[in-house]
């Protein structure tokens, strides 16, 4: 390939698949090892070997409306990106590599993706662009991906680049104890917003794909602050403990209902909502106690809410509840969300409510791509409908079914 460094020719600079495969090993060699103040270094050193320069990481915010730079030695810092409206923003929507023309080169911004979960983007400048940078700069972009979710589990570096705002200690629990909030496979996507997000406490939510089978849980816990942060937690490590046994819906609503009782007595709840879903046949399964319904939508449109006998909250001592079924088709998605998206209202007004609600959901999907995409724009949209405040939680999760199941992806071509 031909082109010029910074200073020098980029005609010597050897970009085969040989040579892409000994660059990403070295650099997760000597990742292993690394604290995490020192892969950015590394990381721009990387790019360097392959022409690169100006390099950037950005990490979103827990809004997710804005890219934040991550500070580091070798890494270029400038000015928040807007997720909307900026060719970093698109690349991580669109989860696209984009190209930017600049004079002096061209500018790259590649979605970092940890699977299926997005962490932020990676950006650097090129003199030219060709086949092999592109598939290099992908792999490279995936493996820069690995290493930040990895080493965010033991430095507090990345989360503080990505706040805005001062935490509440409420939702500093809360955030820790939430799952990625987007995942993406063939069979199954789901993707969730939380509000506001700096000061969130009584509503989480959790899931898990464990073969074909999609297990979610929705919850809302009783009143505000660190007291429903501290009640929402108990209720989500039951729902996990329970869901880790392998029992049956049933069976972990007692025992999410029987540890909120033990622990808070009878003056405190939660209400949830508890699914599964069979990702090879689209079969869902769910028990309602005392959430609203979720919603079932259909070409862009909510056909109907999925109804179902009323369960007590967890922590009333209910009886068994009643299990719900319903058969969806492949596109369906299923939105569940609390209370706070629909009963916000200024004194002396009528709250916003579910149809206002649906409305604007229906208007996002239309034009909007994917459910990570629709589930950020619908919350900033609700958001702003609602007067650009909530005094309550407000917390949405999308669920889109594709059918089929996993099998014939472990089978890898050589």
């Amino acid at each position: 390939m031909t082109g010029r460094g910074q200073g020098e020719g980029r005609s010597a600079v050897d970009l085969s698949e040989g040579f892409g495969e000994r660059l990403l090993g070295q650099l997760l060699d000597r990742a292993h090892e690394m604290p995490p103040q020192l892969i950015a270094p590394l990381v721009a050193e990387e790019v360097r070997r392959i022409g690169g320069r100006d390099v950037s990481i950005l990490l979103q915010d827990y809004e997710q409306r804005e890219l934040v730079h991550l500070p580091g030695r070798g890494l270029t810092v400038g000015e928040t990106l807007p997720v909307d409206g900026s060719r970093a923003g698109e690349a991580f929507v669109r989860k696209i590599a984009v190209e930017d023309e600049q004079a002096d080169g061209v500018r790259m911004y590649l979605p970092l993706l940890d699977g299926s979960d997005e962490v932020g983007v990676m950006a650097f400048t090129l003199d030219s662009v060709e086949d092999d940078d592109r598939r290099l700069a992908r792999r490279l972009a995936g493996l820069v991906a690995d290493m930040l979710v990895t080493k965010n589990s033991y430095t507090d570096r990345y989360t503080q680049a990505r706040r805005r705002h001062p935490m509440s200690v409420a939702a500093e629990i809360q955030w820790a104890l939430l799952p990625p909030l987007a995942m993406d496979t063939p069979q199954v996507a789901v993707a969730g917003a939380l509000e506001p997000a700096y000061n969130v406490a009584g509503d989480s939510l959790d899931y898990a794909l464990n073969d074909d089978m999609l297990h979610l849980a929705v919850i809302d816990a009783m009143g505000h602050g660190l007291n429903a942060s501290v009640l929402a937690t108990v209720a989500v490590s039951a729902y996990r403990h329970a869901r880790r046994a392998d029992v049956g819906l049933a069976e972990l609503y007692t025992f999410m209902d029987t540890a909120i009782d033990q622990q808070f007595g009878p003056d405190q709840f939660v209400t949830a909502q508890m699914m599964r879903l069979d990702v090879g046949t689209g079969q869902l399964q769910w028990v309602n106690a005392g959430h609203p319904e979720a919603l079932l939508i259909r070409g862009n449109k909510v056909i109907r809410r999925l109804e179902s006998e009323g369960t007590l909250p967890v922590g009333f001592g209910g009886v068994t509840p009643l299990i719900s079924t319903t058969q969806l088709q492949q596109g369906d998605r299923v939105m569940f969300y609390s209370d706070g998206l629909v009963e916000e209202h200024k004194r002396g007004e009528e709250q916003f409510g579910e149809q206002r609600m649906i409305d604007v959901l229906e208007h996002v999907s239309t034009v909007t791509e994917d459910v990570q995409e629709t589930a950020r724009v619908l919350s900033h949209t609700l958001m702003r409908e609602r007067g650009g405040t909530t005094s309550d939680d407000a917390t949405l999760f999308l669920v889109e079914w594709r059918g089929g199941t996993a099998d014939h992806l472990a089978t890898v071509a050589i």
